[in-house]
């Protein structure tokens, strides 16, 4: 047998339950009952798992958790955890064990556990070349401490709260985790939990039989049967009603799901990953958020820092930007001009890397070059307008694509608000690419919709156009 895995437990039924079950999937076993012969076992040869009882006669569980993390963090360890005892489980995973498993022993349950922990540990080398990982930029002291961390949770099973401000990237992160993972070869299932409406999110999440309700002509499986064997991301896990708040905590406590109209539950081999822009401890002193809930999903907590702490990163990040969007749209990469770097450095970015990327994508579109100027680079300004020079010249009747907050210009939905009112950076993006649509169809209707004209009275090049033509919705 090429595999080998450490029992540690002083009930000699349960070793020989256990033993049993890992001979029959080729993993030989070796059984201890207590701290001391565990420590001496691990010193003496190379285990590819560990599984240990919470109680044992000179301690805990626990303790022999945190010291394989000290002595012996490559070999993933589970510990068996009374019933119900939902406490421990959770201390556990936070120290750093891989899973648990509760008592009587479910041997389903016990087969899923070993088989991902023995494909964690052949593959804990890291991602495989190509993965997402790459596509995390900057070298700066925050982002280290990201990498550190995805690397540290995706050897787990535990879940994780990815907790940061809108734009950061936090998806990104989670698809991290879930490549650097032994589910890397499972889907990851994202969902945004504020776009399900309320009264079908049963349904979406847990699936659905014919005839169940009004419409529902087919069985129909949710999101957590589509996640099978990989991982479930819920993304603004805040807005969650409360109802739906109680049975996500049945479905991670228990492992199972009911599908609207059937009587039986499901098993679901899942992990979850959540994320959230608000402060859920906040909410849970609220009332709006259930507490048992956030820690069963803040196991471990993983913070990704806004733009203004990476400000090493923000060129770095603004250059890669700038090579893919020409890569989409087929044109040579611009590079941007002194003034234009200094002008971005000179950007708190309110809306992290989301708001730098919608930035570069119209200084891309605008430039007509092979520089971008400072007077590409629109940028938010306390009031929450945007600021950019005049632009390339054009012809009278072209509206102009700068938005200044002019209470003239009925496009601007921002001209209604009261004086001093900030806009929230999502509206904000929404009333620039009204102001784009605007004038890119006033272009067209000029040239009667002869693109390469309209591209030219534009000042941008017909591919630029026939880029933004197609993200606006224009084709």
């Amino acid at each position: 047998m090429s595999r080998t895995a450490l029992i540690v437990d002083d009930e000699p039924d349960l070793c020989e339950l256990l033993a049993i079950t890992l001979r029959r999937m080729d993993v030989r076993a070796d059984a201890v009952n207590d701290l001391a012969a565990a420590r001496a076992a691990l010193g003496r040869r190379a285990y590819d798992l560990c599984l240990t009882d919470m109680r044992l006669p000179d301690g805990d569980g626990l303790e022999l958790v945190s010291w394989m993390q000290q002595h012996h963090p490559q070999v993933p360890v589970a510990v068996i955890t009374a019933h119900g005892n939902v406490e421990s489980a959770v201390r556990a995973l936070k120290l750093g064990a891989f899973d648990f498993v509760a008592k009587p022993v479910d041997l389903g349950d016990l087969r899923k556990l070993v088989n991902t922990a023995l494909k964690l540990e052949r593959e804990r080398s890291g991602p495989p070349a190509g993965g997402t990982a790459e596509r995390l930029i900057g070298e700066s002291p925050a982002m280290a401490e990201v990498r550190r961390m995805v690397a540290r949770v995706a050897r787990s099973q535990a879940p994780v709260h990815i907790c940061g401000e809108s734009g950061t990237g936090k998806e990104l992160v989670a698809r991290m985790i879930h490549e650097a993972s032994a589910r890397r070869a499972g889907p990851f299932v994202p969902v945004n939990c504020g776009a399900v409406p309320a009264e079908l999110m049963e349904s979406e999440f847990f699936g659905h039989r014919k005839g169940s309700f009004t419409g529902a002509t087919t069985d129909r499986e949710g999101l957590f049967q589509a996640a099978e064997g990989g991982t479930l991301f819920l993304d603004e896990v805040a807005d969650l009603p409360l109802h739906m708040q109680v049975k996500l905590l049945r479905v991670i406590q228990e492992k199972a799901v009911r599908p609207v109209g059937e009587s039986a539950e499901q098993p679901v081999d899942v992990r979850i990953l959540s994320a959230t822009h608000r402060d859920l401890g906040a909410l849970v002193a609220e009332g709006r958020f259930r507490e048992d809930l956030y820690y069963r999903i803040n196991v471990i907590e993983l913070r990704v820092p806004p733009l203004r702490e990476r400000e090493d990163d923000l060129l770095v990040l603004a250059r890669a930007v700038i090579v893919r969007l020409a890569d989409e749209m087929g044109i040579a990469a611009p590079t941007l001009s002194a003034e234009a770097e200094a002008r971005l450095q000179a950007h708190a970015f309110p809306g992290n890397v989301r708001e730098l990327e919608n930035v570069l994508e119209r200084a891309v579109t605008l430039a007509g070059g092979e520089t971008i100027d400072a007077d590409a680079i629109q940028l938010r300004t306390g009031s929450g307008t945007a600021t950019v020079a005049a632009g390339p010249a054009r012809a009278s009747g072209v509206p102009d694509m700068a938005v200044g907050g002019d209470p003239m210009d009925r496009r601007n939905p921002a001209a209604s608000r009261p004086a001093g009112q900030r806009n929230d950076p999502t509206d904000l993006e929404s009333e620039l690419e009204e102001v784009e649509r605007a004038r890119i169809r006033a272009a067209l209707e000029q040239t009667r919709y002869n693109k390469t004209a309209a591209a030219r009275l534009l000042g941008i090049s017909f591919r630029a156009l026939r880029y933004r033509i197609r993200k606006l919705g224009l084709d």
